[in-house]
């Protein structure tokens, strides 16, 4: 009988890929909305609060922000599943990288009387975002929340990936309805960041339990790992 342990290999391998990518997208999606306030505290003079997390490229976590996106945008880009997966993880790594290279429109703290081109290339850095935002929810709602069992019933996993997508859904319909109706309240906290930082790290959640890694870190040590995921 011929050896067929190089194809089983490969397939083993490509499986551990797909996982590592995935990982390292939902690491750096948890860790971006923590990890740029905090830095910038860190980094600033005075505590306080941006209007957006894309505000972040105007302050000294600019390089973790782009950095952070373009790592994203290069893992979508990478991600290799199947045809229709493959497509949209590459249409939403081109967007992450979008987002990362079209800054927003500088905050008046920053700059009060921004030029045409700045706000030109804000408006663009919104609609990518919208994109993107809405790429990723897909990716929870219709991709990922798939798995069913034999009786037809959803996994845990599923009911994670559908909290999440819908998630997204609901703070970009929040941060449209309130940038229309100007909706402010007293808080430092504004209904982008918040919105930005929500989703953020709902996609980051999605993605780590898709790559099996929390799975991995509550499994009994010793346990077989699962198989890659279909």
């Amino acid at each position: 009988m011929a050896d067929r342990s190089p194809l089983v290999n490969f397939q083993a391998q490509d499986g551990a890929t797909v996982r590592r990518l995935r990982r390292g997208v939902g690491v750096i999606g948890f860790l971006l909305p923590i990890v740029l306030p905090v830095g910038n505290i860190l980094t600033s003079s005075h505590v306080a609060l941006l209007s957006s997390m894309s505000a972040s490229y105007y302050t000294h976590m600019r390089n973790v922000f782009v950095g952070g996106l373009c790592a994203i945008g290069v893992f979508l880009i990478c991600y290799r599943h199947d045809r229709r997966e493959d497509r949209l993880s590459s249409v939403a790594g081109v967007l992450a990288v979008l987002v990362a290279l079209f800054p927003a429109e500088p905050p008046a703290s920053v700059t009060p009387d921004p030029t045409t081109t700045q706000t030109v290339v804000g408006t663009l850095h919104l609609g990518f975002a919208a994109g993107l935002f809405g790429v990723l929810a897909y990716f929870c709602l219709r991709l990922f929340a798939d798995s069913r069992s034999a009786g037809g019933r959803r996994t845990a996993a599923d009911w994670v990936y559908l909290v999440c997508g819908w998630t997204i859904v609901a703070c970009l319909a929040v941060v449209a309805v309130g940038a229309v109706l100007h909706l402010t309240w007293d808080s430092p906290l504004t209904l982008m960041y918040l919105g930005e930082a929500v989703s953020v790290f709902a996609f980051g959640v999605a993605w780590l339990v898709k790559s099996e890694a929390v799975a991995a870190a509550l499994a009994p040590r010793g346990a077989p790992s699962a198989a890659a995921e279909g």
